[in-house]
């Protein structure tokens, strides 16, 4: 069965069940999936539809297209940035009609971290399923699911740092890669394949891009064999563990820093994002991208 969850007109995140496996599938492919907040709350409307069926054992998270996605909407027709939202992460007022660190503070920890974290928690099994493409708030996206099954033209990437900013929300990057690899990856803001990402721990398997669904699913199948309260409590476990890690108390102390450089960037540029909108900043990727091939094949004499 399917359905869709939809905003408007627009269907921004479909829903499927096949078997005991929900198919949450980002639905913008014509913007590279780039999330809004209609799609982060539709996604939140599908996890909570799947965790209520009690005939789903495990999710899988996908993008429609040839990317799974580009990251945070910041400047499609549907960005939404202005418009109220329904608060279920975190409880604070809106940020609709502030300005300010008061208004970014408050959606961002709402529709970025917070709803992230929601997810995280989630009590049964998240596979991220991931093509082309899985960019800034992609990989919070992907790094919010249990693990991660990417096609062998995957890329994975966090240009960030170009707005002045150190890296997305949902500061993941040291525990899902080593910290000397994570440096390098926000420093660079290169485009890491997705075999170096597995070879970082941040993938689980890599898989040619016409076997990553077969693949996925007859993994997904696998995992939803197990005990559903074995599986809540095993997630829960490793959860802990990592927060025993310092990963919640490091994203905590990085979203203050986050939100340290949009503040100087509007204060001392044009708006919080250092003046680059979504096609300034995938001109510069696809540029430093070409930049690193042609230096790979030059000669070392």
């Amino acid at each position: 069965m399917s359905d869709e969850e939809t905003q408007g007109e627009a269907p921004v995140v479909t829903y499927e069940v096949r078997g005991s496996v929900a198919v949450v599938t980002l639905n913008r492919p014509e913007y590279t999936n780039a999330q809004n907040s209609k799609m982060t709350y539709a996604l939140d409307a599908a996890f909570v539809r799947a965790v209520n069926d009690d005939a789903v054992k495990a999710i899988v998270l996908a993008g429609a297209g040839k990317h799974f996605s580009g990251g945070h909407d910041i400047g499609t027709p549907g960005r939404d940035i202005d418009e109220s939202f329904d608060r279920k992460a975190v409880i604070h007022w809106d940020h609709v009609g502030t300005e300010g660190v008061e208004s970014r503070f408050a959606r961002e920890s709402e529709v970025y971290l917070g709803m992230c974290r929601r997810w995280a928690e989630i009590p049964k099994p998240m596979i991220a399923m991931v093509q082309g493409a899985c960019i800034a708030g992609g990989l919070m996206l992907a790094w919010s699911c249990d693990f991660i099954i990417a096609s062998d033209d995957a890329f994975f990437a966090d240009p960030v740092v170009r707005m002045g900013i150190p890296g997305v929300e949902y500061f993941a990057h040291p525990w899902v890669m080593n910290p000397r690899a994570a440096k390098e990856f926000l420093y660079t803001a290169d485009r890491f394949p997705a075999q170096r990402a597995k070879e970082l721990g941040m993938v689980n398997h890599v898989v040619p891009r016409e076997e990553l669904e077969d693949f996925t699913f007859a993994m997904a199948d696998r995992i939803a064999a197990m005990p559903r309260l074995g599986l809540a409590l095993t997630k829960k476990a490793v959860n802990q563990a990592e927060d025993l890690m310092g990963l919640r108390a490091g994203m905590d102390s990085v979203f203050g820093l986050h939100h340290a450089a949009h503040a100087h960037n509007a204060e001392v540029g044009r708006d919080s994002l250092a003046g680059l909108d979504s096609r300034a900043m995938a001109k510069a990727g696809k540029q430093a991208a070409a930049q690193a091939a042609g230096k790979d094949t030059v000669s070392p004499a």
